[in-house]
């Protein structure tokens, strides 16, 4: 019986010790899990942000030229996605006809629609009664029914801009917004 106690002692004592060193191999505080957060704290921010990504945008097309592709490259590192796809084949369709762009765009009017996530939207109004397409014939290119001020829904994700925003997509404007 003796035996039996001192070994259900040693026992004891040794799951004793073991529970007493358990809590320093252990952290004392959990280890932080990432979470999520918006890239902008207020929806301003954020459109701010966006506006700055697009002026950035057009100045970039402003200095960019047709008979240098490697213009477009800064450019290209404001799109993102279907606006990237567009415009890509848009400027290999110009310089396949050897079009000449002369004149610059502006743009006069950035309204915010939506901020959401890392998701921006707003409504812009492009100037681009200044631009001149033409062939190497001298004839224009572009149509006689041009608009000169276009309304354009613009959708700006998180990216790898200099401005820290992408263009991701441009279309017509949802509902009675016009220039």
């Amino acid at each position: 019986m003796t035996t039996t106690l001192v070994r259900t002692g040693s026992a004891l004592a040794a799951a004793g010790l073991l529970i007493g060193v358990l809590p320093a191999c252990t952290p004392d505080e959990p280890t932080p899990k990432p979470t999520k957060t918006a890239a902008f704290v207020t929806d301003d921010e954020a459109f701010a942000a966006a506006e700055e990504t697009y002026r950035a945008y057009v100045d970039a097309v402003n200095a960019s030229d047709l008979d240098r592709p490697e213009s477009f490259k800064p450019v290209y590192d404001f799109l993102t996605g279907k606006a990237l796809a567009v415009e890509r084949e848009s400027v290999s369709k110009y310089q396949a006809a050897n079009i000449i762009r002369e004149g610059d765009t502006r743009f006069d009017r950035f309204t915010p629609v939506a901020a959401s996530g890392e998701t921006i939207t707003a409504n812009l109004c492009i100037d681009v009664s200044a631009v001149q397409l033409t062939y190497p014939d001298g004839s224009s290119a572009l149509p006689p029914d041009r608009l000169t001020r276009d309304s354009r829904e613009v959708t700006f994700v998180s990216g790898g801009s200099p401005t820290g925003l992408s263009i991701s997509e441009y279309d017509n404007p949802e509902g009675d917004f016009s220039c």
